[in-house]
């Protein structure tokens, strides 16, 4: 009786090498390439996006948008025009009363 016990745990842990570990291994590494095929469409995504800017960055009229726009850059015989904010007012709005001082 004894042996066939022995006998049934010896096959029971063959089974589990045999069959659950690698399975689960499997499992796992299928999990990873779906992982990394997702990263390596992002990946193709983003660089896609960093071509047609590179494209649009060779353009004059980019290189002339992004000189106004960031760098406040104009051609010869321009004038340059910034908003001025308005100073703020420092008198009290009308109907109010100041405190008289003792």
């Amino acid at each position: 009786m004894l042996v066939k016990l022995a006998l049934g745990g010896l096959v029971l842990v063959g089974f589990l090498f045999v069959f659950v570990y690698p399975t689960r291994t499997f499992l796992q590494q299928r999990n990873q390439k779906n992982a990394a095929e997702h990263q390596l469409e992002v990946l193709h995504e983003q660089t896609n996006k960093l071509d047609q800017q590179t494209k649009k960055l060779k353009t004059d009229a980019e290189v002339e948008r992004l000189a106004r726009e960031r760098f406040g850059m104009v051609r010869p015989g321009e004038t340059l025009y910034v908003p001025v904010p308005a100073p703020p007012t420092t008198t009290a709005p009308s109907g109010t009363t100041t405190p008289a001082a003792p």
